[in-house]
């Protein structure tokens, strides 16, 4: 999309599912940082587009590229599209998807589905993206979990399962990257104002505001502000952390 701008020099920064809700904000605040803004979307090209053409708009720097990051060879393309504009320095693990279910109403589909977004694409994208950043002896990777990985939450159990599994994912891929200088940290929001949780009604989001010490839901801003810390030199010496984005709910 803005090829011209290609530059070895760039300090690239991937957002997947950087299309919408957490992950637009994501693009946003990085851009701002400086950095080359790679807006991963898997069907919403032209909210990507939107998005890309604001960045730019603002003096910023970004192009889009299409991919389903719960596919390996989706994934391995995201990355190598990113490492042809800059050095790739950070990667933000936004994509992910939810939903609703009894336990023993999960269909095989629904669990598998779950589990391929949310933990497998995380999966994929970080192992093409630590290639690069071993290579380079640096670089930060953000993954975005939810408090729901950290408490569980009714309902959601394919959800919960996933979710934990990138806290998981996270601690041990700090320790193992941690002697080749990549950063390895998490963000697990709450509930957050996106079209994910649009499916609540008001009386549901006013329940949970009423259960949040600090008494209201969060907006995408403010976990892109959590993600951003972890992305540049201000946590310079911060790895394997699991930050709790929540108004204080899992207290």
């Amino acid at each position: 999309m803005n090829d011209s701008t290609a530059n070895k020099s760039h300090r690239v920064a991937v957002v997947t599912g950087g299309s919408r809700g957490i992950g637009a904000a994501v693009c946003r605040s990085l851009a701002a940082e400086g950095f080359f803004v790679v807006i991963n979307y898997r069907e919403a090209r032209s909210r990507a587009e939107a998005l890309a053409d604001e960045i730019l708009s603002r003096g910023g720097q970004a192009d889009i590229f299409g991919a389903d990051v719960s596919r390996s060879r989706d994934a391995d393309a995201l990355i190598s599209f990113a490492a042809e504009k800059g050095a790739l320095d950070v990667l933000v693990c936004s994509a992910g998807i939810a939903g609703q279910s009894l336990f023993d109403e999960i269909s095989d589909a629904e669990w598998e589905r779950m589990i391929d977004v949310n933990l497998s694409g995380t999966f994929y994208v970080c192992r093409a993206a630590a290639r690069e950043m071993i290579r380079s002896k640096r670089g930060s990777i953000v993954t975005v979990s939810s408090m729901w990985g950290v408490v569980g939450a009714s309902c959601e159990v394919h959800y919960s399962a996933a979710k934990a599994g990138v806290i998981g994912l996270t601690k041990a891929l700090a320790k193992e990257l941690g002697p080749s200088g990549v950063r390895v940290n998490c963000v697990a929001p709450g509930v957050i104002d996106t079209e994910m949780n649009a499916h609540l009604s008001q009386n549901d989001l006013s329940a949970l505001a009423e259960s949040t010490p600090l008494c209201r839901i969060g907006n995408p801003e403010e976990i892109a502000d959590a993600v951003t810390f972890f992305a540049t030199e201000r946590s310079s010496f911060v790895t394997g952390q699991i930050l709790m984005a929540d108004g204080g709910f899992s207290v």
